[in-house]
């Protein structure tokens, strides 16, 4: 989106102009994330979560590069090099484990962002690209994580391996070809860990070009806001910096400490025991488990364990897959004109069940793989899918919005530049949305 009333960059210094005429990289900062940016006026703290997302993937890549530095992908030493990493390295405990709790708060800060879109129809036209891109990041982020867990080479890193690309054995005719192919061998062994090490380098650093592309079109439509109506002048912004910098770094302040007080005083809260023992391809863990940010879609991959036409093990493998990408098809299955879940009462009724659903199959992705907990799985996961094919449709279609203000001015101090009345408790007099 062209905003004509942003402010122009017009360098002063002789050497700024002379650089901005042949490479206009401060101009490009400035339009992005300066003063050269409008944003709308009403953005609350939800909006700080891609930035957030920014910071820990810087994290990751600085602290996983200090990390390749002393670890070798041999299956003979590997465990061994991440113990020397924890007690032989200055301060490589401190690297280990901003790496691996960076990556958790990377997923928390993923989902509360994806959530967050969801609730306020980000997804929506004209963001359809941004959805998509972050999507794209989002399992290039899991690829990397997956990959990620393994390195360490204790049993769960061993195991979860095993078990993962064994997967790829219930596609018919190529499926076992896959699996080798991943592997290197029948099984996972030194040419796994060598792939997987080099891929777990390598992503992180397309998620940054992806990111790049994420950005580039976030800033073609503009930022949305949580009141879902489209900026309509210079009063209904305001730049970039100083107001949302001092805002996000206000956010970014909260979150380092959480990420302090995990690492300093909870590092291996969120990790599994058994990646403290050297892995053992002849002792099979008693609960393989992965990640706790892939349990719902490991409880959705359990949860098929009957034979119907194709093998229950096929099943599940396409249902794992489908429920990420159903998230693709988003912007076309809610065909709702209103975007923001804040004016439509049966989407937010909807928005908390899936919210709930979620976080139950989170939890059944971490229990045992038993009754009653495969049968809890098989429920839960009806709703997931029947929610995006069923449900939205139905109410993107059926429900009845609550009326929209006129802009966001009016959303915000009560009254657009136009004089809208103002009602007792600083709200305008509504309009109903067209």
């Amino acid at each position: 989106m062209s905003f004509p009333w942003a402010e122009q960059y017009t360098p002063k210094n002789p050497f700024m102009k002379w650089m901005d005429e042949r490479l206009p990289l401060p101009r490009l900062v400035y339009n992005s994330v300066g003063a050269g940016y409008p944003v709308p006026r009403n953005l609350n703290y939800w909006w700080n979560f891609g930035v957030l997302a920014g910071l820990f993937l810087v994290i990751q890549i600085i602290t996983g590069i200090v990390l390749a530095m002393h670890y070798s992908s041999d299956t003979s030493v590997a465990f061994w090099t991440v113990e020397h990493i924890m007690r032989d390295v200055n301060s490589g405990w401190l690297m280990r484990y901003l790496h691996a709790n960076g990556a958790s708060f990377f997923f928390i800060v993923i989902y509360i962002h994806i959530f967050r879109g969801l609730y306020f129809g980000s997804y929506k036209a004209p963001r359809e690209m941004i959805w998509l891109l972050g999507m794209v990041i989002f399992l290039l982020m899991m690829a990397t994580a997956f990959m990620g867990y393994v390195l360490p080479w204790g049993q769960m890193s061993y195991w979860a391996a095993q078990v993962i690309t064994g997967l790829f054995e219930a596609i018919p005719l190529v499926g076992t070809p896959i699996k080798q192919w991943l592997l290197g061998g029948f099984a996972p062994d030194n040419s796994t860990l060598n792939r997987f090490f080099s891929l777990h380098y390598l992503l992180p650093f397309v998620i940054a070009g992806v990111v790049i592309l994420h950005i580039w079109a976030l800033h073609i439509p503009g930022s949305s806001n949580p009141t879902g109506v489209d900026v309509k002048g210079p009063q209904d912004t305001v730049p970039f910096h100083p107001y949302y910098t001092a805002k996000d770094g206000f956010g970014v302040g909260v979150v380092l400490i959480l990420l302090t007080i995990m690492v300093f005083f909870l590092p291996n809260f969120l990790g599994h025991p058994d990646n403290y023992i050297e892995a053992n391809p002849l002792q099979t863990p008693a609960h393989i488990v992965p990640e706790w940010y892939f349990w719902p879609f490991y409880a959705i991959l359990r949860a098929f364990t009957v034979d119907f036409i194709l093998p229950a093990k096929l099943w599940g493998v396409i249902a794992m897959f489908a429920s990420i990408l159903i998230l693709f098809f988003l912007p076309w299955l809610d065909k709702s004109p209103v975007r923001s879940g804040r004016y439509r009462p049966q989407f937010k009724i909807w928005w908390w069940v899936l919210l709930a659903d979620i976080a139950i199959l989170g939890y059944l992705g971490g229990a045992p793989a038993e009754e009653p907990y495969v049968m809890f799985s098989q429920a839960a996961s009806i709703y997931y899918f029947a929610h995006f094919l069923i449900v939205l449709p139905i109410i993107s279609r059926t429900e009845r919005p609550r009326p929209l203000p006129n802009s966001i001015t009016e959303a915000v101090l009560g009254k657009d530049e136009s004089g809208s009345p103002e009602l007792p408790g600083g709200t305008a007099e509504p309009v109903a949305a067209e």
